[in-house]
């Protein structure tokens, strides 16, 4: 039998070591010790249930503690030496802890496997990552909320197709981007009741032999509720997915509000001005200012989509239980959220410092015959079936395109060769003032339907 020896947590079946690429090729190290805190945190919650089970006793249960809380120093002090024949963080950090207390040290793993610790150790982590993002997520919509409640009265028009189609406010508009962040949110509190779930306790795949009490260390955790099948334990990632999925979809919608500020911000629309330390220049053409920041997170949309399609890859095709397939399920996950944070952060600190451009707004409102619709349905409160009003609101629209005049801008002569049920009154539906305020009703864009709706989202905030 070969002298050398190779990883000592399984080492002892081998009648060689592994080869030195191999050891690099199937090691984690250099991407899952950022699960040491969460890793260590496992360790702690593991040993003080293996001592209320009589595995261990105290004395064992707080050195191995204490051994863990000092192995966290060293990693956080930048002192802990990281070995790739190792493998990963969870047998780097019980080699630490075995070199430091013995064979005290050696009795941690007593009940457990890497497989349900791994389990374990990116649930924490993925908890606390849908926290931050949360955290990030809110103060966006607080952003928001103060930029709609100054822009209330601010008149922009409205598109579909990216053609003109009505005239909002500003602040309506801003309030269509904090909805379906409110729903990004409620995914993402749903998706975190089933990341909170413990498989610490399935051990490889079908449980242990030992006398462990799930129930404690799952209140340890704090873990809402304990997984109840050891195969599904160790080898289920679908909280990964879920969570890329639901962080999908935020980007998604972070994507196309990027391209609304990029095309604001162009020369062609000039509605918005960004501030200068969220945009770059040009290395040749000095005029340019550039809107990074959106491009960019227009840009990193594509790595979420592509964890959520490589980590439904990687699963679609695994029998149970735990198979090393998942290790490659950690970078793309870590990639997500932290793309997705940081996106959020990026966004929370430039959008209340987004500078509406009023007059332009306003002026682009005026263009496109962008109360036509209000034309249409004045002369239905005249008595008019809609279908027919569409149709003479039509034929004014063509004499305006022919004529290079706005319906507010014809004279009432020239609208009743279209309807003799045009009278005077309707100069204050062809207003864009007119046109915004009609709309008062919940959802709508009237101003004061706005700012009620900046209350509605302050109060939504404030339970959270």
């Amino acid at each position: 039998m070969s002298s050398e020896k190779t990883n000592q947590s399984w080492g002892g079946r081998f009648s060689e070591p592994v080869d030195a690429f191999v050891a690099r090729f199937t090691a984690s190290v250099d991407f899952d010790k950022r699960l040491y805190r969460h890793d260590i945190l496992g360790s702690q919650a593991h040993a003080r249930m293996l001592a209320e089970a009589g595995v261990l006793s105290s004395a064992e249960r707080d050195a191995i503690v204490a051994g863990l809380d000092e192995i966290r120093g060293e990693i956080e002090a930048g002192t802990f030496e990281w070995r790739v024949d190792l493998e990963d963080v969870h047998m780097n950090i019980e080699a630490r802890l075995t070199e430091r207390l013995g064979v005290v040290g050696k009795k941690l793993h007593t009940g457990r496997s890497r497989n349900d610790q791994v389990a374990t150790d990116i649930r924490l982590w993925l908890r606390d990552e849908i926290d931050a993002i949360l955290a990030e997520l809110n103060r966006l919509q607080a952003g928001l909320l103060q930029l709609a409640e100054a822009e209330a009265d601010t008149i922009m028009p409205g598109f579909t197709h990216l053609q003109t189609a009505q005239p909002v406010t500003f602040g309506h508009h801003l309030l269509a981007w904090f909805e379906m962040l409110s729903r990004d949110h409620e995914r993402l509190l749903d998706c975190r009741r089933r990341v909170n779930r413990m498989p610490l306790g399935s051990a490889a795949l079908a449980g242990t032999t030992y006398p462990i009490q799930r129930q404690v260390t799952c209140e340890l955790l704090g873990f809402e509720a304990i997984g109840g099948n050891s195969l599904d334990g160790v080898s289920d990632r679908d909280f990964a997915i879920e969570f890329c999925a639901a962080a999908s979809l935020a980007m998604m919608h972070l994507s196309r509000f990027s391209e609304e500020l990029v095309l604001w911000t162009s020369a062609q629309f000039q509605f918005i001005d960004l501030p200068d330390r969220f945009c770059t220049g040009s290395s040749i053409m000095p005029q340019k200012k550039n809107p990074d920041v959106p491009e960019l997170v227009r840009g990193k949309t594509g790595r979420v989509f592509g964890a959520l399609t490589g980590l439904l890859t990687l699963m679609k095709g695994q029998p149970l239980a735990y198979n090393k397939d998942n290790q490659e399920d950690k970078e793309p996950l870590f990639d997500a959220a932290d793309t997705l944070r940081d996106s959020l952060r990026a966004f929370a600190d430039m959008v209340p410092a987004i500078k509406p451009k009023r007059e332009i707004m306003r002026e682009a409102a005026r263009r496109g015959f962008s109360t036509a619709t209000d034309l249409a349905d004045y002369l239905v409160r005249k008595g008019l079936p809609f279908r027919d009003c569409h149709e003479i609101v039509g034929h004014a629209v063509k004499y305006g395109v022919d004529s290079g005049k706005d319906l507010a801008e014809m004279s009432l002569d020239e609208l009743r060769r279209f309807s003799d049920q045009i009278e005077q009154d309707v100069f204050a539906v062809l207003t864009l003032e007119g046109s915004v305020n009609a709309r008062d009703h919940i959802g709508g864009t009237a101003p004061a339907q706005v700012r009620a709706a900046v209350q509605r989202g302050r109060e939504l905030l404030a339970q959270r």
